[in-house]
């Protein structure tokens, strides 16, 4: 699954080691530059550790370990919120008649998501508003 309209940074986190992880990790950390420890680093205590669970902790270590990381804020605000709403309910397999009406938006919103959704090469590279959302 892409999340492509996520940062680069939480995109990559996301596929690695699940959204709900990126999300919960901008949430406590975002806007601030950390420095991610390797795994053999971590304990219950870390910060990576109460931000993500320990599992997505370990992998994210793994991939980022030793590294100063600036952890993006994440999406916010109505247009994200509106986003991940339209993004669920096309993977869900709602019309897009019943999207539109589920987000208040129009059906060439939807249409534009659908075709986003599509069209992504996985970098982000298909026309958007330079928030990567298309509303």
């Amino acid at each position: 699954m892409s999340y492509s309209w996520l940062p680069p940074l939480l995109d990559e986190i996301a596929e690695l080691a699940g959204l709900e992880a990126a999300l919960a990790l901008a949430s406590h950390k975002g806007g601030e530059k950390k420095f991610i420890p390797t795994p053999d680093r971590l304990d219950d205590a870390h910060w990576l550790v109460v931000a993500c669970g320990r599992p997505a902790a370990e992998l994210i270590a793994q991939r980022l370990g030793g590294t100063m990381v600036e952890i993006p804020r994440g999406p916010s605000g109505n247009a994200a919120r509106t986003a991940r709403r339209i993004r669920t309910l096309i993977e869900q397999g709602a019309s897009s008649n019943e999207i539109a009406r589920a987000c208040g938006v129009v059906f060439r919103t939807v249409t534009r998501h659908r075709a986003r959704l599509r069209d992504d090469d996985g970098q982000g590279n298909v026309g958007d508003d330079g928030q990567g959302f298309l509303l």
